[in-house]
């Protein structure tokens, strides 16, 4: 009795698999590319210890000037070549850099640096921006080495991608203590922000607070993201006290969202700064508090008013759209109220400064940036990650 059993194919490992159906995808072209690397990376380093011995390899070195003294270049010789392995997105290639000794005013020697190959350096800082993305984005270890094998040939390790993650991470505790002393900062926006992140394995809503500083020159800088868990007065004032440990200079001028718990903490440190309230997020209050037939009424009324050409006109129809509104829809009228005259603190600044002093639109527009760049994840991977790809 003979008898038939049938040997189901053993399968090889993921990156076994993936090899295989990736070599139909073979590119000629980028392997092309990737060849002519290595030859590049050498000859740009070999150009600049050229410049800097004002003579190629195998030269002699030029006469010295005695009308010009750095016409001779910088004394020294060559002495070999070291092997080094460098990591890109190009893949991993194994280049020769030159070695060279430079005479010092003392009398000795000292070993030649290059500046585009960083001594110790094992990759290149694109390299190490993909595997750091990769890991923010919520993807462990060994799925950050097989997403980008591809790209790097199979040369990621997990402790490569860790070693990159603890550098970011220490970048990152470096930008956050870093001290603010020699910033010329005039003017602060400060508002927050909501994602969703992943806390206990269960998707919950944060708030990031930002700090957005306007320099004396008008270029903006980000001071601050913090994840507070919310916008209460204490976490404020947290945010705040930290900008002032690390002597931020007291502003001129305060731009706000409107939030109680941000003003309270504001009224408290800085009383006496003159603050404006986003003429925006008001817009927004009040059609809130407006039924529907009337909100084009009503943004036709407050546009009047909030973008007039002068303080005399805008206190005008302030008042004109007081009377108006008690009468029509009470709600619009008290909303308009609550804000106080912190909605036309714009007006104490030259009209030239009106549009840029009036809303917190430069710091929406990195919130908008921010929620494009992760739009893809409806939920980010921790909190402390959700600040860091702000």
């Amino acid at each position: 009795m003979t008898s038939s059993s049938t040997k189901l194919p053993v399968l090889g490992s993921d990156a076994e698999i993936a090899a295989g159906f990736l070599d139909e995808w073979f590119d000629p072209i980028e392997a092309g590319l990737r060849d002519r690397v290595r030859e590049f990376i050498q000859t740009m380093i070999e150009s600049e210890l050229e410049a800097v011995l004002s003579r190629p390899r195998y030269a002699r070195r030029p006469k010295a000037d005695p009308k010009n003294d750095g016409a001779g270049g910088v004394a020294g010789h060559r002495h070999g070549h070291r092997s080094r392995s460098l990591l890109g997105t190009f893949g991993r290639v194994e280049i020769a850099v030159p070695r060279a000794r430079l005479d010092t005013a003392e009398g000795k020697t000292t070993e030649w640096k290059s500046k585009a190959l960083r001594a110790y350096q094992r990759r290149t800082k694109q390299a190490d921006s993909l595997i750091a993305g990769a890991y923010l984005a919520g993807t462990n270890t060994r799925r950050v080495r097989r997403g980008l094998a591809a790209v790097f040939g199979g040369a990621v390790s997990k402790d490569t991608v860790s070693r990159v993650w603890r550098k970011v991470k220490a970048d990152w505790d470096a930008w956050n203590a870093r001290s603010l002393a020699e910033e010329p900062i005039v003017r602060l926006i400060l508002d927050g922000t909501v994602v969703r992140v992943r806390l206990d394995r269960k998707a919950t809503s944060i708030v990031l607070l930002v700090v957005l500083g306007v320099r004396e020159d008008g270029q903006k800088v980000l001071l601050a993201v913090k994840n507070m868990g919310g916008e209460t007065s204490q976490a404020w004032r947290a945010v705040l006290d930290d900008l002032v440990k690390r002597e931020l200079r007291k502003p001129e001028f305060l731009i706000v969202d409107g939030g109680t718990g941000l003003e309270q903490a504001l009224s408290a440190l800085w009383g006496d700064v003159p603050t404006q309230r986003c003429t925006v997020h008001k817009h927004r209050n009040l059609l809130a508090h407006a039924p529907q037939r009337l909100r084009d009424e009503v943004s036709a009324d407050y546009n009047d008013m909030i973008y007039a050409a002068s303080p005399g006109e805008i206190e005008q129809r302030r008042r004109a759209f007081f009377r108006k509104w008690r009468l029509k829809c009470k709600a619009v009228a008290d909303s308009l109220e609550e804000a106080g005259d912190r909605l036309f603190t714009f007006t104490r600044l030259p009209p030239s400064q009106w549009k840029s002093a009036r809303t917190t639109n430069a710091i929406e527009r990195l919130h908008e940036e921010f929620k494009r760049r992760i739009k893809t994840q409806t939920v980010l991977p921790s909190a402390e990650t959700a600040a860091m790809l702000f």
